[in-house]
């Protein structure tokens, strides 16, 4: 794997949360309800696709152990000595 792909798929990841930030902030900015249903979805769509491809650029092994710790079932549960 080329570690600059691995960087870029980091940062996509990474710079998937602005899209969630933006998508929880549009509710409240002075735009007709119309308009800040279309601006949310369209951020929730950009940040899936920047996410989703993040995860392609850092392989199928980092992307699915970063979406578990991301998991809130995973959070409190007890590590096995494998996971240490």
């Amino acid at each position: 794997m080329k570690k600059k792909n691995f960087k870029w798929g980091i940062f996509l990841m990474i710079f998937s949360g602005v899209f969630f930030a933006l998508t929880l902030l549009i509710p409240f900015l002075e735009l007709e309800t119309k308009q800040k249903v279309v601006w949310s979805s369209a951020s929730f769509i950009a940040m899936e696709v920047v996410f989703w491809l993040g995860g392609l650029l850092v392989g199928k092994e980092l992307f699915t152990k970063y979406k578990a710790r991301l998991n809130p079932g995973n959070w409190f549960q007890k590590k096995t000595s494998e996971e240490e």
